[in-house]
């Protein structure tokens, strides 16, 4: 199954770059790089939905719209990508 919820990156005073999720609570991923970063909040997004979907009642949030999500002057959003497989019985 794919997942795409939308991440904001934002350039630290460090030089790395710092994702967050506004969708998914506590989901934040950093990187050297912007691309280290998409790369890294991937990872991150996985893990937090793979742990949502193994509780016994998975509540996955509403993706919200790209435009309507505040940003500051040099944030970069976009749309994460994350495709899960199911196994039989995951859902037992």
């Amino acid at each position: 199954m794919n997942f795409i919820y939308p991440a904001v990156f934002r350039k630290g005073e460090d030089g790395k770059y710092h994702a967050s999720f506004p969708d998914l609570e506590c989901c934040e991923a950093v990187g050297d790089t912007l691309d280290d970063a998409i790369d890294n909040a991937n990872d991150a997004a996985r893990s937090w939905l793979s742990v949502e979907l193994e509780e016994e009642e998975p509540e996955l949030p509403c993706v919200s719209d790209m435009e309507d999500i505040p940003a500051e002057e040099g944030d970069i959003i976009r749309n994460i990508s994350v495709n899960i497989r199911f196994y039989e019985g995951w859902d037992e």
